[in-house]
């Protein structure tokens, strides 16, 4: 009989062990995960000498390249300019976002030449999710 009662004890506390094991298991994300990268680059080189573009990849490895402003005109630096690419991410931004795409990392970085010259650029990433 005590052999019956510690079997019947044991399995209760497995079962019990597992159900409270199955509450503190991550329960794997429902879909498959894509990404997609926005890079811009933002020439400071003046005068519209620069190749400033806004570069899509998605998880395909299809691109879009869409031409935007350098910062610097001849008389130097343009705000309008500014404005323009500020409005031209924001909108590919809010298209991203519409389309279920969520902001998940943004990376910045400059390069700025050296002593002798005046050549330069503006960096930023930004990476998206989707959960399909």
């Amino acid at each position: 009989m005590k052999r019956i009662h510690l079997i019947v004890m044991v399995a209760i506390l497995m079962a019990g062990s597992l159900f409270l094991y199955s509450f503190n298991t991550p329960s794997p994300q429902e879909g498959k995960i894509r990404w997609l990268q926005i890079t811009v680059i933002e020439s400071v080189i003046p005068g519209g000498a620069g190749r400033s573009r806004m570069i899509t990849v998605d998880d395909q490895g299809k691109t879009d390249e869409v031409k935007i402003n350098n910062f610097f005109s001849f008389l130097g630096i343009n705000f309008d300019n500014i404005r323009e690419n500020d409005q031209t991410v924001t909108n590919e931004i809010q298209k991203l976002s519409n389309l279920g795409w969520e902001l998940e990392h943004v990376t910045t970085g400059v390069y700025s030449g050296n002593q002798n010259n005046e050549n330069g650029v503006f960096l930023t990433r930004y990476l998206f999710k989707k959960v399909e």
